[in-house]
């Protein structure tokens, strides 16, 4: 399936018109499928090519040394995440993956933990610090013209998502050695976040659920990311914006022997920040669907929904 595509430079551009289309076409995309293509998306092959070269080093190690990098106690906001560790909402099934997540570089909120060194890889930081801001340059960017699609002022969430409470995760399904109960890497799930922007899974194996409750696979060219509607920008839009349901497969039987790698940015905002449905997404014909809840809240909520907080 190729999913709507867009050029993030006609938004940053002066033109007027190429920037209202963007704004058209990223809401229409969001309304109907939830998931879109990016390009021009500010982070270069370079980077991209340098972070996935660490991620590939990191995983390479002995599990006995990964394991130095999990932090108990942080709900695997922070390091390292052993394999079989989370589940989707509703599975008990654990998910076929292990992963690594970073947050927030620059932050005057003292109630994030810090990042996780990993000095085994010298300049492993050094670059997850460069992606992570390239990642929230770009995400910002983003949300503004989600913003001016739901007529609220451009910069409204820019004081909840810049220095917010971001997640860089670095992905990897291993070789799978024995035969799988079933051909699902990690279960079908929406993800917690406002938007989350997806850049080069090594291979492929994403699929959509759609409208006629089809799987379809999700492709996207070298030079796209992949960006989608997470649970708590439905929640605020009362459902004007899709969390598409969403899912990775496992491979064809010949290419068991080989890893999936993914690198997912998960754009949170501060945990203060309200979800309350925005009052002009409800009317007679759609009347409140949801509580009031701060992303905090929410996102506690669904961590321990997910397995990873006790």
């Amino acid at each position: 399936m190729s999913i709507p595509s867009v050029d993030l430079a006609n938004f940053l551009s002066d033109d007027p018109e190429k920037k209202a289309a963007f704004v058209e076409a990223l809401g229409k995309a969001y309304e109907e499928v939830g998931f879109v293509a990016v390009k021009n998306h500010g982070l270069s092959h370079e980077l991209i090519d340098k972070l996935y070269r660490f991620v590939q080093q990191f995983f390479s190690l002995p599990l006995v040394k990964k394991k130095e990098f999990e932090i108990s106690g942080l709900a695997g906001q922070r390091g390292y995440t052993s394999f079989g560790t989370e589940h989707a909402k509703g599975s008990q099934a654990a998910d076929l993956k292990e992963f690594f997540q970073y947050g927030q570089v620059e932050s005057s909120d003292a109630d994030y933990p810090p990042n996780v060194k990993v000095a085994i890889l010298p300049g492993f930081n050094l670059t997850f610090d460069h992606a992570f801001t390239k990642f929230e340059q770009s995400a910002t960017h983003l949300l503004r013209a989600i913003a001016i699609y739901l007529k609220l002022p451009e910069t409204y969430f820019d004081a909840q998502v810049i220095q917010g409470n971001s997640i860089l995760r670095a992905i990897h399904y291993p070789p799978i050695t024995i035969a799988p109960v079933s051909g699902i890497r990690a279960e079908q799930h929406e993800d917690i976040n406002l938007i989350t922007l997806l850049v080069g899974a090594s291979a492929g194996g994403l699929e959509i659920l759609n409208h006629k409750g089809e799987w379809i696979p999700v492709t996207a060219l070298p030079e796209q990311i992949v960006v989608n509607v997470g649970d708590m920008l439905q929640r605020l839009t009362n459902n004007r914006l899709k969390s598409t349901t969403h899912r990775v497969v496992n491979p064809d039987r010949g290419l068991w022997h080989t890893s999936r790698f993914s690198i997912p940015f998960f754009l949170h905002p501060k945990a203060g920040m309200s979800l309350r449905c925005l009052d002009h997404c409800i009317d007679e014909a759609h009347p409140k669907q949801y509580d009031d809840i701060t992303a905090g809240e929410y996102l506690d909520e669904r961590l321990l929904e997910i397995g990873l907080k006790k």
